[in-house]
């Protein structure tokens, strides 16, 4: 089967790999791919490696006339079977390449919200009709797209983003870099902030556990040390025990030296990778409770669900799990059997293979 994948690859190699290597495994499974992507991003070597064909491509604009006419001539010389675009500017190009042609456009959805009947922009995104089928990257996203299509001959089907384990052991970096220890009980946060990403909520709750002195938070990622944050964290009583990294591109080997991971997103997300990557390190995770991250928690197993926007109940769970420390390394313990019998890579890959083959 002939692939054209059309995708913007900017970004780290942690955050690439998930999607990235869904194209290596499929070209090792026969799949002949040409990827219009940057030339300079983080996986193009490897990409190389595996035989892709890349062609250096850069989705500034949803219509993009010279894209659009690399892509009809590609579409032409290489056969395309079936053009699988993964983000909003890729996809509105790949519409327009894909008129006048048999070939099956297929779209990536990673986000509940933001696509809408009443919303004419969603008709440049999975609603226009020469979208044939639209992949989801959690059911909760599948569950949204299927109430926003009209047509039941529009494909909508939920195919997790999955992970190896194996990807995630570079070992743990040295917490004496963020001026804790791994003797401490050390919580990460990780997020580029916005409202929704729910800091607030870690930080109001890090104010009712001052009183415990070896608690510390690393709060990884972008936007932190800006207000609201910087007055919180200076109120909240340990603010010595609070770090802020900025943005780290070994965010996994963080997470792995953590105790465990705090997830407070206000609203639904399509699947949240940070999620993924902290079982796939053996550190649980505290998540609040969207529907996204219901379909990776399981509430006593892996981690605990709280009530979102509830700083209270992310207290609580917190200290339970600092004095009850066999109950941490049980949890701790089934972590990886998530990644390993429900959102692996190889699940991935099949579910991909089926799907591609279904659509004709």
């Amino acid at each position: 089967m002939n692939l054209l994948v059309m995708a913007s690859t900017k970004g780290s190699y942690n955050s690439l790999r998930p999607e990235a290597e869904i194209y290596i495994s499929l070209a090792q499974n026969g799949y002949n791919i040409t990827i219009m992507t940057q030339e300079n991003g983080a996986y193009t070597s490897r990409f190389l490696e595996y035989n892709i064909k890349l062609i250096d491509t850069d989705y500034k604009k949803k219509i993009d006339l010279k894209i659009i006419k690399n892509a009809k001539k590609i579409i032409g010389e290489e056969n395309i079977d079936i053009v699988y675009a993964t983000d909003s500017k890729s996809l509105s190009n790949a519409m327009v390449s894909c008129i006048g042609t048999k070939v099956k456009l297929v779209a990536y959805r990673g986000t509940t919200g933001g696509l809408y009947r009443h919303d004419p922009s969603s008709y440049l995104n999975a609603l226009n009709p020469r979208v044939d089928a639209v992949v989801c990257v959690s059911k909760s996203v599948q569950k949204h797209v299927s109430k926003q299509v009209f047509t039941s001959k529009k494909n909508v089907v939920a195919i997790y983003k999955g992970h190896k384990t194996e990807w995630y052991n570079q070992g743990k970096v040295n917490l004496e870099e963020f001026s804790t220890h791994k003797n401490n009980f050390n919580i990460a946060f990780v997020a580029n902030v916005r409202p929704h990403k729910g800091l607030i909520y870690v930080l109001q709750a890090a104010k009712q556990l001052a009183y415990i002195r070896d608690i510390h938070i690393l709060l990884i990622g972008e936007k932190i040390s800006q207000e609201p944050y910087l007055s919180a964290i200076k109120n909240s009583g340990m603010s010595e025990r609070i770090h802020t990294t900025g943005y780290r591109n070994d965010v996994p080997a963080i997470i792995s030296a953590c105790d465990i991971l705090l997830h407070a997103s206000t609203r639904k997300e399509g699947l949240p990778r940070v999620i993924l990557e902290s079982l796939a390190c053996d550190t649980p995770v505290i998540a609040s409770s969207n529907e996204s991250s219901l379909e990776i928690i399981e509430d006593g197993i892996n981690g605990y669900i709280t009530p979102i926007k509830d700083s209270t109940a992310i207290a609580k769970k917190i200290e339970y799990l600092y004095n009850e420390p066999d109950i941490l390394k049980r949890l701790s313990s089934n972590c990886k059997y998530t990644i390993d019998n429900k959102m692996s890579h190889e699940i991935t890959i099949k579910k991909y293979i089926n799907f591609f083959n279904s659509i004709f």
